[in-house]
């Protein structure tokens, strides 16, 4: 069997540690017990226990002392403290010394067992947390947490890479999947914490600027060059210099101007449009692209020297939809979840297992920004607390319609008519799905292969409960 977690009980009643240990044994727990006569805190400290229920009065030392030194030199334990003291100053003094809950004696199985399991959920959601801000803090703040393989390999690579102080990176992958993200975390890895506030950080977009107003932004230009040169302008790269300069979507840049940058990449000097004088520049730049420059190169598109003087250090950030990093999906949409709900101030809690598996079915187009951007909509118009199916947005909702249309078919239903929209489909199939189960809603949700929850949510939704 499993274990569940580890429990050690404190109580100077023989006959309720044997009952305890018997119960939480059975349920799959691993138990130790002591009756607190001696060395309690240096023998609870010592299994290292997951919780911990402790009797406020033993024979040895008072229980609100053990509390105390546990909540001290172990504050990770959670601690649930048992009294034959039913008065609210027990129990408020016990939760303000830390204790996670109290029981009060003579206790019922069933409330222990519940009051233990929502301690190990408070243990995991913290240990969830403290790894979301660790990699959160240290590396990909926000908009590329994750827990795949392929992920961790990514982040690998990026410490590697900043730590080598690399001068020039290119980083591939579908608009949305979190390149720039990346880019500020190498920026600040590469500078420090401290220093990443005040070592510049430039952004350009290639793609949104015309060619000769992108040369002028990268290597700026002289008085009098062009018309509108008015006055001498420096470019990004000298704005950039001592720290790190992003050119978004490189792949769109023109062959005329990609052989300029080769040449700053290579020699580290830049020339404004105008002028004559090299300005030595000392800047990390970072380049982004959704492209195939491998491609673009055999088509002629893209100087195939700059392409290998890029892929050196070369990252490829995968879609959500990739396999390899579903599992991400519900840890990044549980972040921006807990964000979103803090800034809108929503007693928002989380998803539902339901709400989550049509999550993990959709393919997310947009990716991370998309995911993003979902949340955010949910968090603002719902005012739910869990997050359920019918919370979600239609593109993703929709999905358990023609997942539930491809299933039922396979069962002998009669196929809906030609020229239904999908509501009037999914609305047919739940209708017989009720008459061949003649009312009964677990079967008509066995029958189609749906969980319960999801079939009530049908019901409800086209007014058939």
């Amino acid at each position: 069997m499993k274990r569940l977690g580890r429990v050690f009980l404190v109580d100077d009643d023989e006959l309720i540690l044997a009952m305890l240990s018997r119960t939480l044994e059975r349920e799959g727990y691993e138990v130790r017990t002591d009756t607190g006569e001696t060395d309690l805190p240096e023998k609870i400290i010592s299994w290292h226990p997951d919780v911990v229920l402790l009797d406020i009065n033993l024979p040895g030392q008072n229980g609100m002392d053990t509390l105390k030194t546990l909540k001290n030199d172990a504050s990770h334990i959670e601690v649930i403290m048992l009294t034959a003291d039913d008065t609210a100053e027990t129990a408020v003094k016990a939760m303000k010394m830390g204790a996670r809950d109290y029981l009060t004696k003579p206790f019922n199985i069933d409330e222990v067992k519940i009051v233990i399991g929502n301690a190990l959920k408070n243990i995991k959601l913290q240990d969830e947390l403290d790894y979301l801000r660790k990699i959160s803090s240290s590396l990909f703040e926000n908009d590329f947490l994750g827990v795949s393989k392929i992920t961790k390999e990514l982040q690998e690579k990026v410490e590697r890479i900043a730590e080598a102080h690399v001068s020039s990176i290119l980083i591939t992958g579908e608009s949305g999947v979190g390149k720039e993200v990346i880019a500020r975390n190498i920026h600040r890895m590469m500078f420090g914490t401290e220093a990443g506030s005040s070592v510049p950080f430039i952004a350009v977009n290639c793609s949104a600027l015309p060619d000769t107003l992108l040369e002028s932004e990268l290597f700026g230009y002289e008085k009098g060059a062009f018309t509108d040169a008015r006055k001498n302008k420096k470019g990004l790269f000298e704005v950039a210099d001592g720290g790190t300069l992003l050119l978004d979507e490189l792949g769109e840049m023109k062959l005329s101007l990609q052989s300029k940058l080769l040449r700053a990449l290579e020699e580290r000097v830049v020339r404004r449009i105008g002028g004559q004088e090299e300005i030595p520049v000392e800047v990390t730049v970072i380049a982004t692209t959704n492209r195939d420059l491998s491609a673009a190169v055999e088509k002629g598109e893209f100087r195939m020297d700059l392409f290998y003087r890029l892929n050196a250090f070369c990252l490829n950030v995968p879609p959500l939809r990739d396999r390899d990093r579903r599992e991400d999906i519900p840890v990044l949409a549980n972040y921006f979840l807990a964000s979103f709900a803090k800034e809108y101030n929503k007693p928002v809690e989380g998803f539902s297992a339901e709400a989550e598996k049509l999550m993990l079915s959709y393919h997310w187009p947009g990716n991370v920004r998309e995911l993003k951007n979902m949340v955010r909509g949910i968090v603002v118009l719902q005012n739910a607390r869990m997050i359920m199916p019918e919370n979600l947005p239609l593109e993703l909702s929709g999905l358990t319609a023609r997942k539930e249309k491809e299933k039922v078919q396979q069962e002998g239903f009669l196929l809906p008519e030609a020229g239904m929209s999908l509501d009037e489909m999914e609305k047919e199939l739940i209708i017989q799905a009720m008459e061949r189960a003649e009312g009964n809603k677990t079967k008509a949700a066995k029958l189609l292969k749906i969980s319960y929850d999801s079939f009530r949510y049908q019901l409800k939704k086209f007014g058939l409960e």
